[in-house]
């Protein structure tokens, strides 16, 4: 006979996803001071360009404070090719160049190699993580340790978000500035994660969907890109994550009435841009949820509506939320289990 399960479907990432509001309280309260003290240190060493270097999960957080770099300090900032260095052997001159690593586990050897090589290339390097004793800590000159507690479910959720708050509050620290626009972040993380009978009710839509496309615009896009990783890891569900303005692009032409698309629309400027997209995907009869503000909301198929008045800097942190759930919620529903999708490993360790 086959083994049964030891404990009922998604039990882990269910209790890890519960725990976010507690993950944040955690980070606002111990992080902060910690942070700011290494950005302080950063600051003073005047780099005049950042590299992010990431995978999976941790590199749509990385793509996340690089639209918080250009924004926020009006610097410029790219995102890594790993394989220059760690299959191409190339050394590149990293002078006054921060490179911000980004990883759960600090344990990629192919992170920990491109820290290194950046490191003797005059960079000023950064470890942000989950695991202070790492080996990508270790290499690394500063380090960040988001104190997400142990993270057991193969998909990431908790570490995700505090990736993200640690990243806005080093940020702010790099400005000389604290995190007050983050201070409300953890009471209404919960009161979003308490709906998950909204997401259920959503997940019904996808159930049986052959394949899904998300899109965004601005700080909105990385959870496009997260969402729809959270999706494919999880559903086995293709789905596709698209900028707004790439989707107009050629990609719209395969959005018709059955298509459904998951659009994040931030309550600001990134909203703004998206409304162009979103006024042609309805006019193409596109089955379009929603998860921004009530008005987008109504205006659309289906959704999910996010509190107001959150700066749009930080709506990230939420926006993950409920699409974090609605991927638990739809492979529930297709009768798998999100603790043990197949073929996914914690660590990368592509070279």
């Amino acid at each position: 006979m086959p083994e049964q399960p030891t404990h009922p479907p998604g039990r882990i990432m269910a209790a890890e996803m519960a725990e976010q509001p507690a993950v944040l309280r955690r980070l606002l309260d111990e992080g902060a001071a910690p942070i700011r003290q290494v950005a302080a240190q950063i600051a003073a060493r005047g780099p005049r360009f950042v590299l992010l270097t990431a995978r999976g999960t941790s590199d749509n957080a990385a793509l996340y404070a690089k639209y918080l770099v250009e924004v926020e300090l009006g610097k410029p900032a790219g995102l890594a090719s790993m394989s220059t260095t760690t299959a191409y052997g190339a050394r590149p001159d990293l002078r006054d160049v921060l490179v911000v690593t980004v990883s759960q586990s600090g344990g990629s050897p192919d992170l920990v190699a491109s820290t290194k090589a950046a490191r003797e290339g005059g960079a000023v390097t950064l470890a942000v993580t989950n695991n202070p004793g790492s080996p990508l800590a270790e290499v690394s000159e500063f380090h960040i340790d988001v104190l997400a507690g142990p993270e057991k479910a193969l998909p990431a959720t908790k570490t995700y978000t505090a990736e993200l708050l640690a990243l806005f509050l080093f940020v702010q620290g790099l400005r000389g500035q604290g995190g007050a626009a983050a201070e409300q972040l953890p009471q209404l993380a919960a009161q979003v994660l308490g709906r998950q009978a909204e997401v259920r009710a959503l997940a019904e839509r996808y159930r049986f969907a052959q394949r899904l496309v998300l899109t965004s615009r601005g700080f909105g896009y990385p959870s496009a890109r997260e969402a729809a990783l959270k999706l494919m890891e999880t559903t086995y569900i293709p789905a596709q994550p698209f900028s707004g303005a790439d989707l107009l692009h050629g990609p719209l032409a395969m959005v018709d009435n059955v298509s459904p698309v998951i659009a994040i629309v931030p309550d600001g400027k990134g909203g703004e841009a998206l409304q162009p997209v979103l006024d042609r995907l309805r006019g193409r009869g596109a089955d379009l949820m929603v998860v921004g503000q009530r008005d987008q909301v109504a205006a659309a198929s289906a959704g999910f509506a996010l509190p107001a008045g959150v700066p749009e800097e930080v709506q990230p942190i939420l926006e993950i939320l409920p699409l974090q759930q609605l991927a638990y919620e739809i492979t529930i529903a297709r009768g798998q289990d999100p603790d043990a999708p197949r073929a996914l490993a914690k660590v990368t360790e592509t070279h």
